[in-house]
């Protein structure tokens, strides 16, 4: 049997430029495609097939050009032989070649930049979370591609909380947080969502990027536009994504708002706030650092230590979403960030950061905001 690369499907990016196969092992170069219409690259999701108890020797060879080279290395691929459980594979970096090495036990072995979350799984998610009591969907409207927008509303309270990820479509592990802050919003029997339930509204935005998700994107969508850099004026022809939740934003209010990503480089969990807006107020700073403070307390998974340049006064970027919500709405917003490596605070040598981890953190997330809901 010969062997296969393949990525034609859901999230797939990878293009095979060689395979060697011979007695001592199987080797192959690879390039990860860049996002369409974009030089954004960095996320690769890939099949190969008819390898099981060969060692394997994939070389990404672009990887010194891609978006973060600097998130190559301390970085471990991950790789799945049943699309559950992704487990860490023996990666290293060099000269701006990706090395991954495995020996799989199974012919079909996939291969991604973090665990995917697809588009079906999407659509699984919505459906189920649309089916539990309580929940409201409703579509905004549809993308580029024709997909939709799908939100979901819990609670019914006076404080308007919107939950959104996954700008980055690359950013897998923002959707499976998503996965965790519905499964405990919707646990009728959970004291945190019970009493969020009645004193918030709550929208949620699974996914803010189902085209490039589909398409295998790292960072745009279907026209390569990032849409963190769209809030400022978003547009039909664009950024319908940013144009159909600010919208929705615009008739709700909001007064808490957290915004879902991963980073490639730094490996630890952390936040960034919206520093250097210019109506910024000590009420919402106060706010925001307390919410940052309380949630390291509650979970040794997040941390203080690490994170980006704080913007100076009257500097910050409007066109980013934590920024424009927190001055368009006054809200209390905030970019949480977790890692494609790992916590190096807290590693996990088999799993690194992983879905189960980031399904936890925002079941931790919900709780400090259940603390604090009275007051913001």
């Amino acid at each position: 049997m010969s062997i296969s690369i393949s990525s034609g499907f859901d999230s797939g990016n990878i293009r095979t430029l060689s395979i060697t196969d011979t007695p001592a092992g199987v080797s192959a170069e690879l390039e990860i495609v860049t996002d369409h219409q974009s030089d954004f690259y960095q996320w690769f999701h890939f099949r190969l097939a008819n390898a099981a108890g060969r060692e394997v020797e994939l070389k990404i060879v672009n990887g010194g050009n891609s978006a973060y080279p600097g998130g190559w290395p301390g970085y471990s691929a991950r790789f799945s032989e049943d699309r559950e459980s992704w487990l860490l594979a023996d990666t290293d970096y060099a000269d701006g070649t990706l090395t991954i090495r495995l020996t799989p036990d199974s012919n079909a072995v996939w291969i991604a930049y973090f665990a995917p979350y697809s588009m079906e799984r999407h659509h699984d998610l919505i459906a189920w979370a649309a089916s539990q009591p309580g929940v409201e969907h409703r579509e905004l409207g549809l993308t580029l591609d024709g997909q939709p927008m799908d939100l979901l509303t819990i609670g019914d309270g006076p404080k308007q909380v919107w939950l959104y990820a996954r700008q980055h479509p690359g950013e897998s592990m923002a959707e499976w947080w998503m996965e965790g802050a519905l499964e405990r919003l919707t646990d009728e029997e959970d004291a945190v969502a019970r009493l969020l339930r009645q004193k918030a509204t709550i929208h949620l935005v699974p996914n803010m990027n189902p085209d490039g998700s589909r398409r295998g994107h790292l960072r745009t969508n279907a026209v390569g536009v990032n849409l963190n850099r769209e809030w400022h004026e978003p547009t039909a022809d664009k950024s319908p994504e940013v144009l159909l939740v600010r919208n929705a934003m615009d008739a709700t209010g909001v007064d808490f708002a957290m915004d879902v990503h991963g980073d490639e480089a730094i490996a630890a969990v952390f936040i960034a706030g919206f520093d250097g807006v210019p109506s910024i107020t000590a009420k919402q700073s106060e706010l925001y650092h307390r919410y940052r403070d309380t949630l390291a307390v509650r979970t040794p998974d997040f941390q203080t230590r690490l994170g980006y340049p704080v913007a100076a006064a009257g500097k910050a970027n409007l066109s980013m979403s934590t920024n424009q919500v927190a001055e368009r709405f006054g809200a209390v917003a905030m970019t949480l960030e977790m890692p494609f490596k790992d916590n190096d605070d807290l590693p996990d040598a088999d799993f690194g950061w992983s879905p189960a981890r980031s399904i936890q953190l925002a079941k931790d997330c919900l709780a400090v905001l259940a603390e604090m809901i009275d007051d913001i």
